[in-house]
């Protein structure tokens, strides 16, 4: 049996709309409060909430920190946002595929 399959044409969840839409509700807390508690400015976190920003180790660590699974799986959301876009904006018709 085979779970749901995502449709490859939607982007992966960013980090930030995952905290924003799920993990910020679930706190209890006001955005200047987690912000405080991340040890960042009000500015950085409403730029990862607003998808402005990308995850990076040094974020994933606060946040896995905050939220107490570590920073591995926030980075890997960010990676698999960052390639999804990357294999659809890096032009690569001029790069040979060579065989090993």
């Amino acid at each position: 049996m085979t779970g749901p399959t995502r449709d490859p044409e939607r982007p992966p969840t960013h980090p930030g709309a995952f905290f924003r839409e799920i993990v910020l509700p679930a706190l209890g807390l006001s955005k200047s409060e987690v912000a405080r508690a991340l040890g960042i400015s009000r500015y950085t976190l409403y730029q990862l909430l607003e998808e402005r920003t990308r995850v990076t180790p040094e974020m994933a660590v606060r946040l896995g920190k905050l939220c107490g699974d570590g920073p591995e799986a926030w980075l890997a959301m960010q990676t698999k946002r960052d390639l999804w876009e990357a294999l659809r904006t890096v032009d690569t018709s001029g790069i040979p595929t060579l065989a090993a």
